[in-house]
């Protein structure tokens, strides 16, 4: 196993060759939703596939249950076969996802990878626009790899729903993490959601946060101490992300997970599932 958070453009390089890695590219645009297959048609990473926040990576959506539902999990374990990730050799292959450049919409297949039990997978650091940056090969066109058969076992302990949202506000012993700018966590600001605001007692980590000013992920140690900045000391298993979505959210996932505090929940409706219903308390400043 290369590894299981993040893995660097030089260590991607020379493994390319590899039957047991495949490379997925999660390149999206949340207001241009056909941006990502149209940048990885023209380049990607030689061998590399193509998954679709959207078509792939989400579940329907009813229009009360968040922009991003989790897909059914049969569902996503078909998508992933496709893809060719399942085992090879009796060992599970090594998955490489990226993006553009945050890993905000990589980290949404990484989770959903572990969530399913294959915890063979690690973000690109950088993204696409770090492997472009050092010349790296590029190719374009449409990749396919050899269908494999995925057997999904999901994590019921990486989720939690509305429901069990609703019963951990006020309580000292949960925190809740907001993935989200600044200005939308106060509700100063709302690009996308009818309702501004936070869920009450929710702290914000903005998930960019994360990210040095080359672009790449903070070191453990450094991410370990911005974070609990934001969560104080609390237990990571009593931390529960969120974001817009459920896509960013899983970006400071992955930070928890490299930093060594793992454990930490996923709230997949997110701040979209919880506004859309009026009833459920909202909190801004």
């Amino acid at each position: 196993m290369l590894s299981r958070t993040l893995i660097s453009t030089q260590m991607l390089t020379s493994h390319l060759q590899d039957p047991a890695v495949v490379v997925i590219d999660c390149r999206f645009k949340l207001d241009d939703d056909r941006w990502g297959g149209r940048e990885y048609t023209s380049r990607h990473i030689p061998g590399a596939v193509y998954a679709h926040l959207n078509d792939d990576l989400s579940g329907p959506r009813t229009g009360t249950n968040g922009r991003h539902p989790l897909p059914d999990p049969l569902v996503l374990a078909d998508t992933l076969g496709r893809l060719g990730v399942g085992d090879a050799g009796g060992t599970r292959v090594q998955v490489v996802a990226y993006d553009q450049d945050s890993g905000m919409f990589a980290s949404r297949l990484w989770w959903l990878l572990r969530w399913l039990g294959h915890d063979a997978v690690a973000v690109l650091d950088g993204g696409f626009a770090t492997w472009v940056g050092e010349s790296q090969p590029t190719r374009g066109g449409v990749e396919e790899n050899p269908r494999r058969e995925f057997r999904a076992v999901p994590r019921s302990d990486f989720v939690v729903d509305a429901r069990q949202v609703s019963t951990m506000l006020g309580r000292p012993d949960w925190h809740l993490l907001d993935a989200r700018a600044p200005e939308r966590y106060r509700g100063e600001t709302e690009p996308i959601d009818k309702t501004p605001g936070h869920i009450p007692g929710a702290v914000n980590h903005f998930f960019l946060w994360n990210l040095n000013e080359q672009g790449t992920f903070r070191a453990p140690a450094e991410l370990r101490d911005r974070l609990r900045q934001s969560v104080g000391d609390a237990r990571a298993d009593r931390i529960v992300c969120y974001c817009g979505s459920g896509v960013t959210a899983c970006q400071n996932l992955l930070a928890m997970e490299h930093a060594e505090m793992p454990g930490a929940k996923l709230y997949p409706g997110s701040w979209s599932e919880w506004s859309a219903d009026p009833a459920r308390p909202v909190e801004r400043g």
